[in-house]
């Protein structure tokens, strides 16, 4: 499944955590985003989590995320990053 099958779906049965974070953060709902991010102890949920403080802005925040994630935060736009952490997921 890639990023517009994601976009697709009509709810998130059956997704990661990670993933059902992405999905809400499609659908617009930072905070359920958040909280679906929150809750994963791995560095697939830090990364959704450091992206998810990049897009609110919050760099200091996402920064320690990343490095949680094993990653650097990148400078590339924020839906390249979406697609890129959906197919890296899937």
């Amino acid at each position: 499944m890639d990023a517009a099958a994601l976009k697709a779906r009509e709810d998130d049965a059956g997704l990661s955590a990670p993933l059902a974070a992405l999905w809400w953060d499609f659908k617009g709902d930072w905070q359920r985003a958040h909280e679906f991010a929150q809750s994963v102890e791995t560095e697939e949920g830090a990364w959704v989590h450091a992206y998810l403080h990049r897009k609110e802005g919050d760099l200091s925040n996402a920064d320690y995320w990343y490095r949680r994630a094993g990653k650097r935060r990148p400078t590339y736009p924020l839906d390249t990053e979406w697609a890129d952490i959906v197919t890296t997921l899937f």
